[in-house]
């Protein structure tokens, strides 16, 4: 257990350490940058399976039904790693034009 950790005083609390990384989806012959943030609970007990959440902060395929790429993990490379597989799953298709509609 870490020292950090111990600054939980209630399960209640969900407290986590952050961790911050960027990647760049290659798409269309364009750089598109994506956060994310891994969260690192604080996991008392046997269970560490779900110790970790990585959460881009992008959605893609935001046109057709928006999905926004995510991971757990029992460490923070299964998340990170599964984030960034999500991210690769769907286009980023960028915002919607002014009018809220797609063009089709």
């Amino acid at each position: 257990m870490s020292d950090w950790e111990l600054a939980q005083n209630d399960p209640a609390e969900k407290l986590a350490k952050l961790h911050f990384f960027s990647v760049m989806k290659q798409q269309d012959g364009a750089e598109i940058e994506f956060g994310i943030v891994v969260k690192e609970f604080v996991i008392s007990g046997q269970n560490q399976s779900m110790r970790f959440f990585a959460e881009a902060d992008k959605q893609t395929n935001q046109h057709t039904a928006p999905y926004t790429p995510t991971g757990w993990g029992s460490d923070l490379l299964k998340a990170l790693s599964e984030c960034i597989r999500s991210i690769h799953r769907f286009p980023y298709e960028g915002p919607l034009p002014e009018n809220g509609r797609a063009s089709v």
